[in-house]
Parts: C-alpha cells; structure tokens; sequence
C-alpha cells in the first residue's frame, strides 16, 4: 500500500526549532540530523551521557532524542537526572529495548514518546513532529494570555496552582515538575471545563494520534499526575476516572 504522506516542516517559520540527539551510534545519529536539518531544525548531536548532561545544563532544546544505552550515564539516568534538574524539554527515547517494561520505566521519569529501533525516517520525523507541533501551540496559547485575548491563565484546585501562561505548576508553593505532555494533558482536562473526556479523545486531541501511544498510555499519565497533584492519590479529587467513560477534572 503506497502512502502520499509527507512529513510536515516546523510551523514556526520565526524559529528554528532545537533537538539535542544523545545517541552513541555516530552514523544513525548523522542520519537522523540531516534528516532532522532538511526539514529546518537546528540539530545537535551528541554521543555519550555525561556530555549530553553538562550540554543540557547549559542549553534549552525544544526536543531530546534520547537513547539509552548510551555510554557514561546511561539514558534513563540521564532523563531521570534531567528532569530532577527542572529541565522541561520534550524527550523522545529512541532505543532497541523493546520490552514494555522499559517503554513504562520511560514514560514514568518523564518521556513524552518512546520509539522503538529500528524505525523509518517518516515515522521518526512525523513523531518528532506531531511533539513540536504541542510545543508550537503551547507557545502560541501563552501569547494569547500575554496578549490579553483569553481567559485568566492561572487556575486553582485544593493546594495547586496551575499557570497556562509560563505553563508552571506549584504545590503549596513549591515547584512541581511536570513533563511538556504531562502539562498539555492536564492543560486539556482543566479546559474542559468539567466535561468527561474520553481516552480516545485525549488520544486525538493531546497526542494527535502518535504512532504508539494506547489508553494505557493516556492512564499511565493519568497516574503520574495523581502523584504529583493529588492529596490522596489512592482517592483522586480533581482528576476524576468516569466508569467505561473517560476522565474529567474537578476543582
């Protein structure tokens, strides 16, 4: 079956979006960058964990690619200490362990896809896509705020306060760390107003249908928020699970 699909260049034609590649194989990552080049990012590569942690301390990429046998610190230490740090870039895996166990562990530190070696060009590059294109929106969505064009961007619930503007989120006036997707996801629940949203929905909606991502996805994120937001996560107040329906948000 022949597909027309081509991969779309980044919407921002004021910025050249930035990837960081942390991958040891030199000639897969000199692939991916020029790929990556062609359609009009601004690429770095790197090849073991310890540089690419000392270059993420001191740069702010849009996108990680990250695999995670890398050499030095390996990938999940490296996302694990990343998002520690604070760092808010998304983060793709990209790596030959294919075990479901590994794509959870992924998920859980603060990945927002995980792509399996070895994988096409157009699948890689509409992954990486569907991700800046949440960035893209998200930006424009913080200059409507700023421009004064929609609502109040900050929303309370229990001890949590949630900022759509600088897309922060504190906690009794504490930072949370939320992953890009884990903010876009609960961003999508709280716009809705209390309506019960389905897993299908936010498959659509949240991740534009990337290639791999499953209703145990969208729950394991659930889950993750949980943690992070709710005081009794056992017995969720705001993020709310409606029985074969969905979930909805309640202050």
């Amino acid at each position: 079956m022949t597909h027309s699909w081509q991969p779309v260049a980044p919407t921002d034609a004021d910025v050249a979006h930035s990837i960081l590649i942390l991958e040891d194989n030199e000639t897969l990552a000199l692939g991916l960058r020029t790929s990556l080049e062609v359609e009009g990012y601004k690429v770095e590569c790197i090849t073991d964990g310890d540089a690419g942690l000392r270059w993420l301390q001191k740069n702010d990429p849009d996108l990680v690619v990250l695999d995670l046998m890398l050499p030095g610190t390996n990938g999940f230490e490296v996302l694990r200490r990343y998002r520690a740090s604070g760092g808010a870039a998304a983060v793709l895996i990209l790596s030959a362990r294919d075990q479901e166990v590994d794509k959870v562990q992924g998920f859980r530190i603060g990945a927002d896809d995980y792509v399996v070696k070895p994988v096409g060009v157009l699948e890689f590059l509409a992954r990486v896509e569907a991700i800046i294109r949440r960035i893209s929106q998200a930006r424009r969505a913080s200059t409507q705020v700023r421009d004064g064009s929609t609502r109040a961007s900050q929303l309370r619930f229990s001890d949590v306060v949630v900022d759509l503007r600088t897309r922060t989120v504190t906690r009794s006036g504490n930072p949370v760390e939320l992953s890009p997707m884990e903010f876009d996801f609960l961003a999508y629940l709280i716009e809705s107003g209390g309506d019960i949203v389905s897993r299908e929905t936010l498959m659509q909606q949240v991740w534009r249908y990337s290639l791999g991502v499953t209703s145990r996805t969208v729950d394991q994120h659930v889950a993750r928020l949980r943690n992070k937001l709710e005081p009794d996560p056992a017995q969720p107040r705001h993020l709310i699970t409606v029985r074969k329906a969905g979930y909805r948000f309640q202050r």
